[in-house]
């Protein structure tokens, strides 16, 4: 469907999820002045966009166990058409769908914040304390991440060609198309909205303030426990101001700036913003107690402490989720000589992601992703599954090679604590050379993001080739790193 048509649609509808208001009165205008007539309209068509971000159209599934960890070469397919999307043929007429189908799911995702943006700030009288900084904020950082991933996807990376035609940067709900604008032009966008975001942000999250603790939301704490160790994250009594880490909260626009400022290659900013979350202690190292308890219903899989941004799921992504990594008849498995390979079991044989992340089935010779499984007993889990948005550690990895040609020994810190925070005692040598260590960074974020679609976009980052583990070598060029743009929109362009 054409962008064009996608926000004719976003107007009309404005959100499904906001049932009341349009069983009460469909036609379009009415709707939307109903929806956006109080505060509370607003907090629902905010949570509107979370919930459908969260589907299987997007962060619930295709932008998470889907495509990009395929390409990824982190599994071994039996299916033909399977093996076409690891082999880069975009032209498979299963490629071209799931590229629309991300591309029209995006930029409709896109509209659903425009229509909040665009009314905002002439609305700001019906707000509450900081709601409305807190909601245009986490609306602009929405906006950016989409587009920013659209841009990861759908043209060439910085590195590769700053100047190349890129994606539409979309900023109001209308029925004319917005002109293409470039790479270089799409990150200043980007960038652009996260700063705002980040200082309304600054000025309202609740995940600031001092005593808001970030843990486990169902953890049974020993008797005694100090206060200061339980986390804080669903005591407020406002539900919309809970969970501040199944949002975009202050700390995920920093994130994001960490990585868009990366992927412009602007080292200075993007070490600041990358630096800023971790020196904010605010994300607290999973423990090696809770990730191998012996109570299987009590074990962190996700290392959720760590998570600074996340997608809650529903039950459709959850059951998607486990439809793809399942004990029985999983989707996507690795073989245990791949898994073996991808987390170099001689050396990291005490890697908590390879010990407690798979279980290998020997006589089928391969292993499942246990990272996602839900626990038997759903009262009794330590934490709810959700799909990771931005990690812990990934600030530590973007702010080790954002700092290595300043600073290399503080580089090879950074790099060495995600390691030491996942059971591996063996440092980097201090004498690394910067290819080594790019590639030894590589390696380990390869291992911390199975299953999360994001190594390729690393990869692209850094025009580094992507080999399989049977050693089958993808050039790096724009011909694998580059989706195809949707057939309707280029007919429509054109």
């Amino acid at each position: 469907m054409k962008i064009k048509y996608l926000y004719i649609i976003a107007c009309i509808l404005v959100f499904t999820s906001c049932k009341k208001f349009l069983d009460v009165q469909p036609e379009s205008d009415v709707t939307k002045e109903q929806l956006f007539s109080t505060e509370e309209g607003f907090k629902e068509a905010l949570n509107g966009v979370y919930t459908y971000c969260s589907t299987l159209d997007l962060y619930g599934g295709n932008l998470t166990v889907s495509n990009l960890d395929i390409i990824a070469q982190n599994y071994e397919f039996t299916d033909l058409n399977t093996q076409n999307i690891a082999a880069f043929k975009y032209d498979d007429p299963q490629w071209v769908s799931k590229a629309a189908q991300i591309w029209t799911n995006a930029y409709k995702a896109i509209g659903y914040c425009n229509a909040i943006l665009e009314v905002i700030d002439e609305k700001k009288s019906l707000f509450q304390g900081k709601n409305y900084e807190l909601i245009k904020g986490e609306a602009l950082t929405l906006r950016a991440y989409l587009h920013f991933d659209l841009l990861r996807m759908y043209a060439p990376s910085y590195k590769n060609n700053p100047t190349a035609k890129a994606i539409p940067y979309v900023t109001a709900v209308s029925i004319k198309a917005t002109p293409f604008s470039n790479v270089t032009e799409v990150l200043n966008k980007v960038v652009a909205d996260l700063n705002e975001a980040k200082t309304l942000l600054k000025a309202s999250d609740p995940i600031l303030a001092a005593d808001y603790k970030v843990g486990y939301p169902d953890k049974t704490y020993p008797e005694g426990t100090a206060e200061s160790a339980k986390s804080t994250e669903t005591r407020n009594p406002s539900l919309f101001l809970q969970n501040r880490r199944h949002r975009m909260n202050y700390f995920s626009a920093c994130g994001e700036l960490a990585r868009a400022y990366l992927y412009k290659q602007d080292l200075i900013n993007s070490l600041s913003n990358a630096k800023e979350v971790i020196e904010s202690k605010k994300f607290p190292w999973a423990q090696q107690v809770d990730v191998f308890n012996t109570n299987k219903e009590q074990r962190d899989k996700l290392f959720y402490p760590e998570l600074i941004s996340s997608w809650a799921l529903g039950v459709d992504a959850m059951k998607h989720f486990e439809n793809r990594f399942s004990d029985v008849n999983a989707a996507f498995v690795p073989t245990i000589t791949q898994k073996d390979l991808i987390y170099e079991s001689g050396l990291g044989g005490e890697d908590w992601r390879y010990r407690q992340w798979f279980l290998d089935n020997v006589g089928a010779k391969r292993s499942n992703l246990q990272k996602y499984t839900r626990n038997s007993t759903p009262l009794r889990n330590l934490h709810p599954v959700v799909a990771p948005a931005i990690r812990l550690s990934e600030m530590f990895y973007i702010a080790a090679e954002a700092s290595f040609d300043s600073n290399p020994n503080q580089a090879t810190a950074y790099v060495d604590s995600v390691r030491l925070h996942r059971g591996i005692r063996i440092l980097l040598p201090k004498t690394i050379v910067k290819g080594d260590f790019i590639s030894e960074l590589v390696k380990d974020a390869r291992k911390e993001f199975y299953g999360e679609s994001q190594i390729f976009y690393m990869h692209k980052r850094l025009n580094r080739d992507i080999i399989s583990t049977n050693g089958l070598i993808y050039p790096a060029s724009d011909k694998i790193f580059v989706f195809p743009m949707p057939l309707d929109e280029l007919g429509y362009r054109n």
